[in-house]
């Protein structure tokens, strides 16, 4: 789980919640339905070229707007397995760990992929790698009770297991 590999979407300065799930859409709570609609605010299309352990790229401010936890579920629930961005809006990036979907701040790495590279992240150690380049970047890893935040599915997860476990 704390390695990751996957390909790039790679994305521009401030996207916004908007964007990553249009508004007409915050009348469901359905992860799948979001996801059918992840970030088409920026490309109609966009939803189908998004698989599985995709990565996205991203400039500054990453997830600026409203603080809707829809925007990180839909992106999750698509299948995107990290978010690597210059900067990120500070709800959203407290939103996106509470539902499990981790976040890198490495500019260095937005800088040195395009689109469509493939990248290998170690969010442990805070070590990107490009694949297709062969250049590698340190990020600032994620601390070991985030990456448990993040193994557990996030904060609503977390604490049913707690519970559980007495």
């Amino acid at each position: 789980m704390n390695r990751l590999t996957g390909r790039v979407h790679k994305l521009a300065d401030n996207v916004d919640t908007d964007a990553i799930i249009p508004a007409c859409y915050l009348n469901t709570t359905d992860p799948q339905e979001l996801a059918s609609h992840c970030l088409e605010g920026l490309a109609a299309d966009f939803p189908d070229r998004i698989k599985p352990g995709d990565l996205i790229i991203a400039g500054r401010n990453f997830g600026c707007g409203s603080s809707r936890e829809h925007a990180p579920l839909a992106i999750k629930t698509r299948g995107v397995s990290c978010i690597i961005a210059v900067s990120f809006a500070r709800i959203f990036y407290r939103n996106s760990f509470n539902l499990g979907l981790p976040l890198l701040e490495c500019p260095q790495a937005v800088a040195g992929c395009r689109d469509g590279d493939r990248l290998e992240v170690d969010l442990e150690k805070g070590l990107i790698v490009n694949q297709t380049t062969g250049a590698s970047f340190s990020a600032e890893p994620i601390p070991d009770f985030m990456l448990e935040l993040i193994a557990d599915g996030g904060l609503m997860r977390q604490l049913a297991k707690r519970l559980k476990a007495g």
